[in-house]
């Protein structure tokens, strides 16, 4: 009977340090959500600007007509975007910006960021930059 409890605890630790070991991939989110196929343009008022792992993440406020609202923007991890010559104040609120966004597929106010355009005429890309 001893015999058999322990073979039991050792398989249901087993099975646990298996689940352990795929949790980052089961964790890891889609970007099913956005249209790739559409890329829209915004400007607005950098309401804030999240540094964070696993994406950044921008809040971006558009006033006047139809596109009016606040904007949450994805972009890429934060060692991705530090290669590409951001950094964690690269946006600060109240910062005004155009960005280039493939937007969410649902309609709601939010997207994808491709790329930011600063009020000194910086374009920093959050993705390659593609041929032109």
């Amino acid at each position: 009977m001893r015999t058999r409890a322990i073979r039991a605890m050792a398989a249901v630790a087993a099975l646990a340090a298996l689940a352990a070991a795929e949790a980052p991939a089961l964790a890891h989110h889609s970007t099913a959500m956005f249209d790739f196929n559409t890329t829209i343009e915004i400007t607005g008022t950098v309401q804030d600007f999240q540094w964070t792992n696993p994406h950044t993440w921008t809040n971006v406020t558009v006033e006047g007509g139809t596109a009016a609202g606040v904007y949450g923007l994805e972009g890429m991890s934060p060692n991705y975007l530090a290669r590409n010559g951001w950094t964690k104040r690269t946006l600060k609120p109240g910062d005004k910006i155009t960005v280039e966004v493939h937007p969410l597929k649902d309609g709601r106010k939010g997207g994808f960021m491709l790329s930011a355009k600063l009020a000194d005429g910086t374009v920093l890309y959050n993705l390659p930059r593609r041929p032109e």
